[in-house]
């Protein structure tokens, strides 16, 4: 997948001088690095904290620009000193507990009553134990998974999906805004993570299912660009055909979310899944789609790869 840092769409924009708040960002990744940047395009006061210390201070150079109260610490701790809010998005639930729970984690510089909210997808019960760790400190940990990809994040489109607390939920969601489209409590601890499990199992049943059908037409010889605008109108129509099924069909995967992110994910779900008790047999088999796909060099193509299995030569 090719990811890009840099984020010119986003702008200064006016709000009300009541409305800025003291923030810090943790994790400047695709997802992060713009998400970070609406927060400065709107004004807010913002540090921001990178594992590479060099992208925190390209991303410094080109929001400072719009807003001049950016900078970036040396530390998740350094970056959360005085933030009523702290925003994180990292890889994975180690990578978590690292940037909060360590002696150089963002919880050690947070004042009572601040809030941090994790964007990361992460297993639910590391949502869990960081919330009671954090309330053990004073402090509150909303678990806030994200869908849209990369370009929503861009945008300010993101869907986010929260558990945990209502009051600092409250706090955070007018802040939240600038980046997202819709910002839901879905529930207790955990549920923010959960939520997200039903949303990428939802994703890997239709993006096998479409690639199977963008297969088909392409062996029976059919104008994949003229059949996908006639059946989007109809009950076939989903987001991934709308924006995925003609670069299927072209054999183009370089527009979102990587395989191997994806694995990480549905490795989360079906863990979720034997703990529960819920059947997945779908998204097990599209698992191990997507660990065909990476035998075949897509570990970085986007989720949409799986059609590759079914049309490159060396599909099995």
């Amino acid at each position: 997948m090719t990811s890009t840092a840099q984020t010119p769409s986003i702008q200064a924009r006016s709000y009300p001088a009541e409305s800025k708040r003291k923030v810090a960002f943790i994790g400047l990744g695709v997802m992060g690095y713009p998400m970070a940047g609406h927060l400065a395009a709107a004004g807010h006061e913002v540090v921001v904290f990178n594992r590479t210390e060099a992208k925190a201070a390209q991303w410094v150079k080109e929001f400072s620009a719009i807003n001049p109260n950016v900078k970036h610490a040396l530390t998740p701790k350094e970056a959360a000193q005085g933030a009523e809010i702290v925003f994180g998005c990292v890889g994975n639930d180690d990578d978590l507990r690292s940037v909060t729970a360590s002696e150089d984690g963002a919880f050690a510089g947070m004042h009572a009553g601040a809030v941090y909210v994790d964007h990361t997808t992460a297993s639910a019960d590391v949502a869990r134990e960081l919330c009671a760790v954090a309330r053990k400190q004073g402090l509150t940990f909303l678990d806030a998974p994200v869908s849209g990809g990369q370009a929503g994040a861009q945008n300010g489109q993101l869907t986010v999906m929260c558990g945990g607390d209502q009051a600092a939920f409250d706090r955070v969601a007018p802040v939240a805004a600038v980046f997202s489209r819709a910002f839901t409590l879905m529930g207790d601890s955990g549920a923010g993570q959960l939520t997200k499990m039903v949303n990428q199992i939802a994703i890997a049943g239709v993006v096998q299912g479409l690639s199977e059908a963008v297969a088909f037409g392409l062996h029976a010889g059919l104008d994949i660009p003229a059949v996908i605008d006639v059946i989007s109108k109809g009950a076939a129509q989903s987001w991934q055909m709308e924006n995925r099924a003609k670069t299927m069909a072209q054999g183009q995967f370089e527009f979102g979310f990587a395989v191997d992110w994806m694995r990480k994910d549905l490795g989360l779900v079906l863990e979720e899944g034997r703990r529960n008790g819920a059947h997945l047999p779908v998204t097990a088999l599209v698992d191990q789609f997507y660990s065909d796909v990476q035998a075949m060099g897509g570990n970085r193509w986007d989720t949409s790869s799986l059609i590759a299995r079914l049309t490159k030569p060396s599909a099995k």
